[in-house]
């Protein structure tokens, strides 16, 4: 990372946190009424091949049952974990605010591919070893451009073992290229439309709350 990358990161998560932290603060104390404690989730990913760091979010997802471990990405087979706030956090992508905090202590990006988990980068070595040469960011090219392909690969999945498989045949090499293409074009200019295009989808999907209540539809009178 470039040091005007990182004061652009810098600057950048500040401002952003100065200005987002009601926000914040509101979505903290909505999932602590509504869905319980925790609120926050720690993941590890990794920020090179051989360094990973705690990647926070807001919790998008209630916790495993006892004795079952969560591991993988998250497809259809966790879909009822999640409820209707959960999935507005998600597809607005609120649940990533708290990683600003990573920005600022350097584990992330604003812009770059996104943090991968473990088992992948231990899977694909030297794909990864290719894409995490860019410091792992909240948002990127392959972010922008794949994600909604992602998910609705993965939403079909009914199993662990089946989302595992489709993401590392039909995800990781696919982003991989996106954020490859990134990585040839990286600068400040570029990463401030990628972040433009992100604040645009966000503010578009926020007011898509909750799906309104269906009224019943009227049935014209009909003489006897």
């Amino acid at each position: 990372m470039t040091p005007a990358k990182r004061a652009f990161d810098l600057t950048v998560s500040i401002l952003l946190l100065a200005l987002l932290w009601p926000v914040l603060a509101a979505l903290v104390l909505l999932l602590l009424v509504k869905e319980g404690r925790p609120v926050f989730y720690v993941a590890e990913r990794m920020r090179t091949p051989e360094q990973s760091f705690g990647l926070i979010k807001l919790r998008t997802m209630r916790p495993a049952p006892y004795g079952t471990r969560a591991t993988g990405v998250t497809g259809g087979d966790k879909s009822d974990r999640m409820s209707g706030l959960h999935r507005m956090l998600r597809r607005t992508r609120a649940d990533e605010l708290p990683q600003l905090w990573n920005v600022i202590r350097g584990d992330i990006s604003l812009v770059g591919p996104r943090p991968p988990l473990r088992i992948y980068v231990e899977a694909f070595p030297d794909l990864y070893a290719a894409v995490l040469r860019s410091r792992p960011g909240i948002t990127g090219l392959a972010s922008l451009r794949y994600h909604a392909t992602e998910e609705r690969l993965l939403a079909h999945c009914r199993s662990a073992e089946e989302t595992d498989a489709v993401y590392r045949r039909r995800c990781v090499p696919r982003k991989a290229r996106l954020d490859l293409i990134y990585q040839r074009h990286a600068t400040i200019c570029h990463d401030i439309g990628l972040i433009a295009e992100t604040a645009g989808r966000v503010l578009r999907l926020a007011p898509r709350r909750f799906p309104p209540k269906a009224r019943p539809r009227r049935v014209p009178a009909t003489a006897d």
